[in-house]
């Protein structure tokens, strides 16, 4: 018995996988660091409490992210220690409680020009620019696996998905993108 309770329980990623694609590739295939993701709970309200949880973010760009009413995603590189969010909790606790779903998700960086056509064949959400702004976030399905969708930059895209999914998710995005990862 106290050989086992002496072992560690050594944390390993979800995507161990190199990234796919590189310079001058159409399209780039990574995993994002395991940092953290908050989700926030708050009462629909009209007040925006959006602006709060970005004081509990990292102050990276669309580190906020809507899920559904009363609902968002707060996220970031860094893990967090138990004692920093106990603190950022305790910051916004007369507005939304926070959840801690960091070991539970998985976020991947798809980037390039030939992102947006990979998207679609894969989700019914119109990723265009017009439609889908940089900053814009959507809770969908890619294929048969939930997603949290968000555009970060012109030609890059997040895709949060449950730890058990992050996988299937990833080797679908490989096939589909697979005639892109060389060069342009």
């Amino acid at each position: 018995m106290s050989e086992i309770a002496s072992r560690r329980i050594a944390p390993r990623p979800a995507l161990p996988q190199a990234p796919l694609g590189g310079p001058g590739s159409a399209l780039v295939l990574a995993a994002l660091p395991e940092g953290h993701v908050l989700q926030a709970l708050a009462e629909p309200a009209a007040d925006d409490v959006s602006t709060r949880l970005a004081g509990i973010g990292d102050g990276g760009p669309f580190a906020v992210r809507p899920l559904s009413p009363g609902q968002w995603f707060v996220v970031g590189d860094a893990p967090l220690s138990p004692a920093a969010l106990t603190e950022r909790a305790s910051g916004i606790a007369d507005v939304a409680a926070l959840s801690d779903q960091s070991s539970g998700r998985v976020r991947i960086a798809l980037r390039g020009p030939a992102a947006e056509a990979v998207l679609s064949r894969g989700t019914a959400v119109d990723v265009s620019r017009m439609a889908f702004p940089i900053g814009r976030s959507a809770q969908t399905l890619f294929g048969h696996i939930g997603i949290h969708l968000t555009r970060v930059g012109e030609d890059a895209f997040e895709l949060m998905v449950l730890r058990s999914f992050a996988t299937s998710l990833w080797e679908e995005l490989r096939d589909l993108g697979e005639p892109h990862f060389g060069g342009s």
